[in-house]
Formats: C-alpha cells, sequence, structure tokens
C-alpha cells in the first residue's frame, strides 16, 4: 500500500505538470510515466552492478576469505535460499553492510573491511543473516523499486519547479485553454505546492518501507542464526563507532544495515530516518525468549502498543530455540589483531599488490604500478627481484 501511495503521487505529479506546461494532464502523465519506466529498466538489470561500483566494492572469492565465504555459506543453507549470493568486500574502515540484486538468483553481499577487523564470528554472522534475509524477503528488489520511482518524482518536481518559476518571471507560459490569468495563477500555485510536498512525501513513505523492512530482517536474522544476541551485539559494535561510510550517499543509504550518515549522539526523528533506531533495535533482540518470528513479534508488539510487524502467515511457523552456544568461543576464533591482518592481507590482494617475503621476516607490498625490477627490504637491506 504505501509503494502504491508513492506511484499516486507520480501520477499526481504528472498531472499538475502536464495541466501547467501543455493544458494537457495526459501529456504530463506520458511524460511521467515514460521517466519512470526508462530508470526502472536501468535499475531492475543493472542497478546492482551500478550501486558496487558506487561503493568500490571488490568481489571475493572462497580463497580469498574462507571465514567469510564460509559464514555468508552457512547462512544461505539456513535461509533456504536457492543460490550462494556473490561476494563483496569494500575497503572502508566505517562498520556497514548491504545487499542488492533484483532475485535470489543474481544477489550479492557486501561489507566494510571494518566489519571483518571488528566483529567476531557470531556478530558477523548475525550482519549476514540480516543481509541474506533482506535478499529471502525480496526487500533488496522493493528498495531498490522505490527510490527509482522517488528519484523519478525527485527529477519531475525539480524541473518543473524551476521551469515554472521561470516561466513565471519571464511571462512566457500562456494557456490556451480558455480560462485567462486567473486561471493560469491557480493552476501555477497548486502545481508548485504539490512539486514541492510530492518529494517530502514520499521520501516519507520511502523511509517508512525501508524501516518495516529492517525489523523484518532483524526477525528473520535471529530465526536464521538462531543466536540472537549475535545480532545485537554486532548493533552495538556498529551503533558506538563514529565513521562514516565514505561511498555512500542519501539515495543508497536504505540499502545498508544502519544508516551510513548517522551522526553519534543525535536521535534521528521517526519520519526523517531510514532505519529504525539502533537501542530499539538492539533491545527487541535481547527481549526474545526464542528465536522464531511470534517471539520477535510478541516483544516488538510490547514497544509499539499491541501493533505487530511480522505477516500473519509468518506467525503460524513453530517455534525455535534460541542456541546457547558461541560459535566464537570455539577453538581457532580469531581476535581483532588476527582479524585486522587477515582483512588487510585480502585487501592488499584484491588491489593487485605483490607480496615479497624477506628471510629478515618482513613482508613487502609492492604496487601494480612499481616498475622497478629490483626492491630493498627497508628492515634487513636485502635486495629481491621484483
Amino acid at each position: 500500500m504505501l509503494t502504491i501511495g508513492m506511484g499516486a503521487l507520480l501520477i499526481l505529479l504528472g498531472y499538475f505538470l502536464g495541466m501547467y506546461f501543455f493544458d494537457s494532464a495526459l501529456a504530463g502523465l506520458v511524460i511521467a510515466i515514460l521517466a519512470w519506466t526508462v530508470l526502472s529498466l536501468i535499475g531492475y538489470f543493472q542497478g546492482d552492478s551500478i550501486l558496487l561500483r558506487m561503493s568500490r566494492a571488490k568481489k571475493i572469492r572462497r580463497d580469498d576469505h574462507p571465514r567469510l565465504y564460509n559464514i555468508v555459506e552457512e547462512m544461505k543453507i539456513a535461509s533456504g535460499l536457492e543460490k550462494m549470493p556473490d561476494i563483496y568486500i569494500i575497503d572502508d574502515p566505517a562498520l556497514n553492510a548491504f545487499a542488492t540484486g533484483r532475485d535470489p538468483k543474481r544477489a550479492s553481499v557486501a561489507i566494510t573491511s571494518g566489519l571483518l577487523q571488528k566483529l567476531n564470528r557470531d556478530e558477523l554472522q548475525g550482519v549476514i543473516a540480516h543481509e541474506i534475509s533482506h535478499i529471502k524477503n525480496r526487500d533488496v528488489l522493493l528498495m531498490s523499486m522505490c527510490s527509482i520511482l522517488l528519484g523519478t518524482i525527485v527529477i519531475l518536481a525539480w524541473y518543473g519547479s524551476r521551469l515554472a518559476f521561470f516561466g513565471a518571471m519571464t511571462g512566457g507560459r500562456r494557456s490556451s485553454s480558455g480560462g485567462g490569468r486567473g486561471g493560469n495563477i491557480i493552476i501555477l500555485v497548486v502545481s508548485l505546492v504539490f512539486m514541492i510536498l510530492a518529494p517530502i512525501m514520499a521520501q516519507l513513505i520511502y523511509f517508512a518501507i525501508s524501516r518495516k523492512r529492517e525489523y523484518l530482517a532483524d526477525a528473520s536474522a535471529a530465526l536464521y542464526t538462531r543466536y540472537p544476541e549475535g545480532l545485537a551485539s554486532a548493533l552495538e559494535k556498529i551503533g558506538a563507532s563514529t565513521g562514516q561510510l565514505k561511498s555512500a550517499n542519501k539515495a543508497t543509504a536504505p540499502m545498508y544495515i544502519v544508516n551510513p550518515f548517522r551522526k553519534k549522539g543525535l536521535k534521528a526523528s521517526e519520519l526523517s530516518s531510514t532505519h529504525p533506531p539502533l537501542s530499539e533495535r538492539i533491545r527487541i533482540l535481547r527481549a526474545m525468549a526464542g528465536a522464531s518470528f511470534s517471539d520477535y513479534d510478541q516483544v516488538y508488539r510490547q514497544f509499539h502498543g499491541g501493533k505487530g510487524v511480522i505477516p500473519a502467515t509468518s506467525l503460524a511457523a513453530a517455534t525455535a530455540p534460541i542456541t546457547t552456544t558461541k560459535l566464537g568461543e570455539e577453538a581457532g576464533e580469531p581476535d581483532e589483531v588476527q582479524r585486522t591482518r587477515e582483512t588487510s592481507d585480502v585487501m592488499w590482494r584484491l588491489s593487485n599488490y605483490r607480496t615479497i617475503a624477506c628471510d629478515c621476516g618482513a613482508k613487502l607490498r609492492v604496487p601494480p604500478t612499481f616498475k622497478e625490477r629490483q626492491i630493498r627490504c627497508p628492515h634487513c637491506g636485502r635486495t629481491h627481484h621484483v
């Protein structure tokens, strides 16, 4: 219903644009629908590639980061996803992640290098489960189509308002419908008011859709991992971080697990935030008695006065007990220093740096632009052939 509301705003905007500029509502509707159709086709077939390129994400294989690959594979099996999503790493110290793709057969999960360094296995599993649930629940397609709808409304309103102002200042626009100057003024005022309000209203609807899907993704992650504390602890660490993702923008912000533009200590209002408050998401996860949808919905109702967030068809599922075993305590789980080294090694390889191991124990990173045939170790002075 929220998506239909955004579509209705686009239709109304096209109607008023057509009435003002062409004296024909049909002309405005054709322009609005044509613009939306072109942008939708581009977004549907190339939206994931565009988003990954904008984020400067680099694709990895199993051998590049076995620990991360195994976690994604585990959550893919737990969720029943039909195809293993592609895995990308964004070289950024900020803690964040997102999923993209038009359907489960063409999906990708991207996480930042900062997230790999700071989160243990339990926490990373919770984040990956959250992102895979967005793929499983078709949220990535819904949000990409809604963002295109919002973008179409903003573009039409932006150009329409400026052309209207220019026409009013120069007196170049005249109606041929016989309504006279009074009719022109009425149409101008109504059109301008709607051009200003339509993007704002559309954005509020877009934010509402985004927040609803975040709650559902948290519930799904708890169901897949059977360990809500893993995601809760991850969100706590992410909320305590101060870094902002450099490659994010306002259009892509709702795709991330947390708002990449949040400011520490500043609470966003309910209407203007793309995500629910982190503190509330954490409290719900930690108050769950089990790991099922009904357990999550029961706690959500307590916080929101009896109003649930999980679809009724999903609440009939069997209860899921919470797992008490912490995977992060298993032998061989790397600590933060080891995770940092592991991640930095992956990023060096993905950036095509060559590694030369010196006999003194130092590792020399040779950039792909290095043209010399020899390099000297800065620690022991030994010369190595490149």
